[in-house]
Order: structure tokens, then sequence, then C-alpha cells
């Protein structure tokens, strides 16, 4: 399938994610279909002209109609939603998703999914610290970093679609990785920086820190405001490979803590200039 101005695409879930996709997709001229199981998600997706047609149950003429099906779901919901649903999708349709975690929803997904439709999966690496349709923001694209992630069942017709639907979006850069390679790099650069702004969050019970606070603890946290029926799911779906970016992290942690203690004032310079070398990385990118 080609990405062309007439095809329909169906979105399922539309929170700030499913919803910044259809504001892009609209943009761009595709016809926009979303299922949502929330009525005023739907009814302000259709309000805003962020879809063409919205529902809150699956119907098998909406799924028929769809030429690409994109799932902004949880991934348990996403499995579950392939097994009831995959027999309205129709042949030659192209699944793709935005789930954060890969290698427990991937193998899965396409084990069960008929041999007639492909799922590529992907990870659009961008977001907010809000969720829900009505955050939605597809200049959330601009910029970011766009993750594809094949497997051995995909086509490279089918990945080059993926590819260019990050293209289409807005994305700045486009890569791929295997599920575990992407599970690994999501565990380090996503989970455990949530972790660590949860724990900065919760390690002191001071009402009034907001009172004393400056820019360094606001950037630190700004993650912190954390849905925790998602991210509760994606950690424990992920859970060998963030506990090991955690204990990575901690021994850093407690070997800086250890130069403090000794007065190893070098040992610490030295620690911060190879962060800030790192840091600059991204400044030039």
């Amino acid at each position: 399938m080609e990405w062309i101005s007439h095809s329909n695409i169906l979105i399922v879930g539309l929170g700030l994610m499913g919803g910044s996709y259809a504001r892009a997709l609209r943009r761009l001229g595709f016809h926009v279909m979303a299922l949502d199981r929330d009525p005023d998600t739907i009814e302000y997706a259709r309000a805003e002209g962020l879809v063409d047609r919205g529902y809150t149950e699956p119907r098998e003429e909406i799924i028929r109609d769809a030429d690409a099906i994109i799932f902004a779901l949880y991934p348990g919901v996403l499995k579950e939603w392939i097994r009831q649903y995959q027999a309205w999708v129709k042949p030659g349709t192209m699944l793709t998703d935005v789930t954060g975690v890969k290698t427990c929803v991937v193998y899965d997904v396409q084990a069960m999914l008929r041999p007639d439709v492909e799922f590529i999966a992907a990870h659009p690496m961008a977001g907010r610290e809000v969720y829900g349709v009505r955050n939605s923001d597809d200049r959330i694209f601009r910029d970011a970093n766009y993750i594809v992630v094949p497997t051995e069942r995909n086509t490279e017709a089918g990945i080059a679609w993926c590819e260019s639907l990050g293209r289409l979006l807005g994305f700045r850069r486009i890569s791929r990785l295997t599920p575990e390679e992407h599970d690994e790099m999501i565990g380090f650069v996503s989970q455990l920086t949530h972790c660590i702004a949860v724990s900065l969050m919760t390690c002191s019970d001071n009402t009034h820190l907001v009172d004393y606070t400056g820019d360094s603890f606001r950037d630190l946290t700004r993650i912190a405001r954390i849905n925790d029926a998602m991210w509760s799911e994606l950690f424990m779906m992920n859970q060998k490979p963030l506990l090991r970016q955690m204990d990575a992290f901690l021994e850093e942690l407690t070997a800086f803590r250890e130069m403090l203690a000794k007065g190893d004032t070098e040992g610490m310079r030295e620690k911060m200039r190879l962060s800030t070398a790192r840091r600059a990385m991204f400044d030039r990118k």
C-alpha cells in the first residue's frame, strides 16, 4: 500500500498519541477514522475535525474500510484487539502501532496475525507529560525520532511503508532496531528516566518544595506527572531490560557518592567533564 491522499486510515485508541496522529493525517488530507471506547473522546474528535468518522465500538464496516490501521493502545489491549477483530481486516491492510515496548508485543501479534496482512511495529519518540485527546498536538513530531522495529516476518515493502509514515508525520530521524535492541534502549532513555523522575518526587514529602525550586528540578521532574496505569504496564512488560538499566544507574550513582564521601574532587570533575561532552552531542544533532 502506498500513502495516497484518499487512503482510509483507522486509528484505534484516540489519546494523546492517537489524537496527534489524527491531527497530522487529517491535515495532510487523509480520510481518518477512529475507534475509542470513550464517547466524550469521540465527540471531541468529531467537533474539532480530527476525524471524519468516529465510533466507540468496533464495527466490521469501518474496519474493512481501512487501508491502514494505527494502534495507539496499551500492549495487552492491542493483542486482544488483534485476536478479536482481525477477521474484519481486509487483505493487504498495513498495521502499525505506537507501543512503548516491543519484544512482548511484536512477536505475539505477528504469530497470531493472518498472513495476508502485515504488522510493522513502530515507536514515535515524542510525547508530553499530559495525556488525552484534548492535549494532542502533531507539532510534537517535529524534530523527534521515529523507530521502526521490524522482524524477519516483515517485508521490505512493509518496512518502507512504515518508514514513509514517519516521514509524512514530520519526524526528523527514522531508525531501525530489532525488538530486543529497542527494549534495551528504551529501558535506558525513557523508562529509567521516568523512574528517576518519580523517585525524585517521592523521596521528599516537603509540600513546600514548589516555593523553593528552580528550573533544574522542574526540568528533571517534568515527566513525573505520569499515567500510572500505562507506565506500570510498560515497566512490567520490559522488566529485565529496565532492571539492568536501573542497576547500571545505581552503580554509577554509588560511585559518584563515594567520590563525594572521600573528597575526590578531581574524580567528580572528571565525571562532570564526561557528562558535558556527551550531552553536547545532543546539541549538535
